[in-house]
C-alpha cells in the first residue's frame, strides 16, 4: 500500500505524518484549544514542531492541561518547577510569556470577548486558501493579528509565530497543491 501524498514536512515521521493527517490546518473554534495551540507555537520558536510534538503531553502535564485559570495562577515556584520539567522546553521567557499570556487570556474573557470569536474575526472568520505552491512565514493577517494579540498583553506572539499558528488551526490552508489534506480540510 502507497502512502499517501504529503506536505513535504510531513514526509518521514511518522508523529509529524499522524498530526499533519489528523489536525495540521483543520480548523480550531475552541478558544482554549486555540490558546493552548498560539501557547506551544510560541514554545517552538527557534525550535522544530517535530520536538513540540514530542513533548505536548508533557506541556500539558507540566501546565495544568492548559487551564488559562491554573496557569494564570502560576508563581515564581511554578517557574522554578517548571525550568527543573524536562518534559517540556525549558526557556524561562516563553514560561514567564505563557503564564502572562493566560493573564491576558483570561482579562479578554473578562471583558466579554471570547478567544475564538475573536481571533478568527481578526483572521477573516473563515480559513483561507494558500496557493499551495508558497508558503510565507508570515502576511499582512499575521502581522495584524500579532499587533492585536501584543495590545492585549501577549507575548511570544510575533507574526512568524503567529502565521504558524494560524496555519495549524486551519485559518490558513497551506498545504501543497498535491497533498491529500487540501481539499479535506
Amino acid at each position: 500500500m502507497t502512502e499517501p501524498k504529503r506536505c513535504r514536512w510531513a514526509q518521514g515521521d511518522a508523529l509529524m505524518a499522524a498530526y499533519h493527517d489528523s489536525e495540521w490546518g483543520v480548523p480550531v473554534r475552541d478558544s482554549r484549544l486555540l490558546w493552548e495551540m498560539l501557547m506551544l507555537e510560541g514554545f517552538q520558536a527557534g525550535l522544530s514542531w517535530s520536538i513540540i510534538l514530542k513533548r505536548r503531553e508533557g506541556f500539558r502535564a507540566a501546565f495544568a492541561g492548559w487551564d488559562p485559570h491554573k496557569v494564570a495562577a502560576f508563581g515564581a515556584a511554578d517557574i522554578e518547577r517548571l525550568m527543573a520539567d524536562p518534559g517540556i522546553i525549558r526557556a524561562r521567557a516563553k514560561i514567564a510569556a505563557a503564564i502572562g499570556n493566560a493573564r491576558a487570556y483570561l482579562a479578554l474573557t473578562e471583558r466579554g470577548e471570547d478567544f475564538g470569536n475573536w481571533a478568527w474575526d481578526l483572521a477573516g472568520g473563515r480559513p483561507v486558501k494558500g496557493d499551495g505552491e508558497t508558503v510565507p512565514a508570515r502576511t499582512p493577517a499575521s502581522e495584524a493579528i500579532s499587533k492585536a494579540l501584543k495590545a492585549k498583553g501577549f507575548k511570544f506572539v510575533g507574526p512568524v509565530i503567529v502565521y504558524a499558528w494560524m496555519q495549524a488551526v486551519g485559518m490558513v490552508n497551506d498545504h501543497a497543491s498535491d497533498c491529500f489534506r487540501r481539499d479535506q480540510v
